[in-house]
């Protein structure tokens, strides 16, 4: 495990790019099908302790706001990462233990590399501006640094809140903390 900091090249009103993966639940997803006026973009997987200690943060905020899609993107080398591999996500999936709007399987590493995400989780709240994605807050969470800490604040909510509410979203954006992304062919 490399731990790793979140250090995006993507600065906020920033379009997000494009994406279309397979979904874990049998389904395609694209960036443009998601009809809410939000959207959190979490790079994300199945092994790595950072990214299973946000797994139920993730899920309440599926499950919490309407106007919000979730979706986790797994970028990860299945080949070196057997736990990430597409069956292991679509068992997460199918155990309830993922409940996000979608996991998707960022088999090549591109869609990653777009977004310049370096670890997981590795998080992009984007709202909608003239019918464009545009970023709003990537950086943690929550205050919880380490996987066995508790959080006492969640930055990722009041984020949302203020997106949702047509706000500008105050909170500074601090580097997102977890294992490097395992890229495929390294």
């Amino acid at each position: 495990m490399v731990q790793m900091e979140s250090d995006s090249e993507l600065d906020r009103d920033d379009a997000a790019p494009d994406f279309e993966l397979p979904g874990a639940d049998g389904e395609t997803h694209a960036r443009d099908d998601f009809e809410t006026d939000a959207l959190l973009v979490v790079f994300t997987c199945n092994h790595c302790p950072y990214a299973k200690a946000k797994i139920d943060l993730l899920n309440e905020i599926a499950a919490e706001y309407d106007d919000l899609a979730v979706v986790g993107i797994n970028p990860n080398d299945a080949d070196a990462y057997p736990e990430d591999s597409f069956e292991a996500m679509r068992e997460t999936v199918a155990d309830g233990t993922v409940a996000y709007d979608a996991y998707l399987r960022d088999e090549t590493g591109e869609v990653a590399a777009a977004y310049d995400a370096v670890c997981t989780p590795d998080p992009f709240l984007f709202g909608r501006e003239d019918g464009e994605w545009r970023l709003r807050y990537h950086g943690r969470l929550d205050d919880a640094l380490n996987p066995d800490d508790e959080p006492t604040e969640f930055y990722i909510r009041d984020a949302v809140d203020a997106v949702l509410a047509g706000e500008d979203v105050e909170i500074p954006d601090r580097p997102s903390r977890g294992c490097s992304i395992k890229w495929p062919g390294e």
